[in-house]
């Protein structure tokens, strides 16, 4: 069974950082696409990163392009989002996701991603 679990997530003041996790189960990041996404109260979830392991490649929304990382530990499968910079708008509940695939993970829209973890709440106080 598929499984993702994210952890990290937590209260911060502006200008902190944070490092979510996204554990998974039952399948090798490495052969998938992992993404990142966020919901904001009163918003629609959004895309934030995502990467391919098997080619390495990565991607951001220009929104958090420059103060977020992605990447992957295949030894522990697990995929990681550091969060530095972070600002009052980032507070969002973040999920991981993933699609089993080795393409570049960026083709993907939201509905392509078949496995969901139960999200982590980020609050950025200013």
């Amino acid at each position: 069974e598929v499984q993702l679990v994210e952890s990290g997530g937590g209260l911060v003041q502006a200008g902190g950082s944070l490092r979510l996790s996204c554990a998974a189960s039952g399948f090798t990041v490495y052969d998938y696409a992992i993404g990142w996404f966020r919901q904001a109260p009163g918003k629609e979830r959004e895309w934030v990163s995502c990467i391919s392991s098997s080619h390495g490649s990565t991607y951001y929304a220009d929104s958090v392009k420059g103060r977020f990382t992605i990447s992957s530990d295949n030894a522990k499968n697990t995929v990681y989002l550091q969060m530095s910079s972070l600002k009052p708008e980032d507070t969002a509940v973040y999920y991981c996701a993933a699609v089993r695939s080795g393409s570049y993970c960026v083709i993907f829209a939201q509905v392509d991603f078949g496995s969901w973890g139960q999200g982590t709440q980020v609050t950025v106080s200013s």
